[in-house]
């Protein structure tokens, strides 16, 4: 009998910035993260991207915003890794979604300041008219959890889903336990939904 530990899994975490559902579960990844001693891989992709040639309404201009701190986040992947990546994207989403901020260049500016090592020039990216590497996370990531989804998506191991859609971000014993329940549900080849209607918006 082998008494060798189980390998960590390969978590990727696919983002948008913006996305306050995707920031909740974002937090909850992490703390499993934590737990159960893996990495994750995180990777930043685009709801403007995904929604192009659609009326996005007043959801436009966030979309907007998303993009260009995606863009930056491409930039940083390639300066500091994916850590600098899950930094980033820390900075940011303290400061949109419970700070509550829209002052989104100011915003930019902060975040890019408080990842070490990170270099401010990174922050030029969010102007950038080449997006061909974000465009490339997000066809890739919609590719491995197929059509019709938005963000998050969770690729482990290979098998990629989106959501789970939760809030508040579940901690302790109830974030191991659905993190359990989730991937055990999508590790069923057949499997595809699972939905309730939403009575409650982002608690943070």
């Amino acid at each position: 009998m082998s008494t060798a530990a189980p390998s960590a899994p390969v978590v990727e975490f696919y983002f948008d910035p913006i996305c306050p559902w995707c920031w909740m579960t974002s937090r909850w990844v992490r703390e499993v993260s934590s737990v159960r001693g893996f990495d994750v891989v995180w990777k930043p992709i685009s709801l403007a991207i995904i929604n192009e040639g659609v009326d996005a309404g007043d959801h436009a201009e966030a979309q907007v915003q998303g993009k260009r701190m995606g863009q930056i986040a491409v930039r940083a992947e390639r300066e500091g890794g994916s850590a600098a990546v899950g930094a980033l994207y820390t900075a940011f989403g303290e400061r949109i979604h419970p700070g509550g901020r829209r002052d989104y260049d100011a915003i930019i500016d902060e975040a890019v300041a408080a990842v070490p090592g990170l270099p401010a020039e990174v922050r030029a990216a969010a102007d950038d008219a080449d997006d061909a590497q974000l465009r490339e996370n997000t066809r890739h990531a919609l590719e491995i959890a197929g059509p019709d989804v938005g963000v998050p998506i969770i690729s482990v191991d290979g098998v990629a889903f989106f959501g789970p859609v939760v809030t508040p971000a579940p901690t302790g014993a109830d974030a191991l336990t659905l993190w359990d329940g989730i991937t055990a549900a999508a590790s069923v080849p057949g499997f595809y939904e699972l939905k309730r209607g939403r009575t409650a918006g982002p608690q943070f």
